[in-house]
């Protein structure tokens, strides 16, 4: 399945992230990087985590677009 382009925020400055994709099996979130080192510390305490694996990131995606989710814009 070629990836589907679900949406992106009207609101972003130069029309950049974040942005939502369904590939299939999978979403792909375009978003805001986290990279301060107090809350990338504080994130993965929470998560009794010590550190991201290196083919990972966190991202930030605002609450104010979560509709862009199918199952949850379709009462799924």
């Amino acid at each position: 399945m070629a990836p589907r382009f679900l949406g992106k925020d009207p609101d972003s400055p130069q029309g950049g992230s974040p942005s939502l994709w369904d590939d299939g099996d999978s979403y792909v979130i375009q978003g805001w990087r986290v990279t301060g080192t107090a809350i990338l510390s504080e994130l993965l305490r929470s998560a009794g985590q010590q550190q991201i694996p290196a083919n990972e990131t966190l991202i930030r995606f605002p609450k104010r677009l979560m509709h862009m989710f199918p199952e949850l814009s379709s009462g799924r």
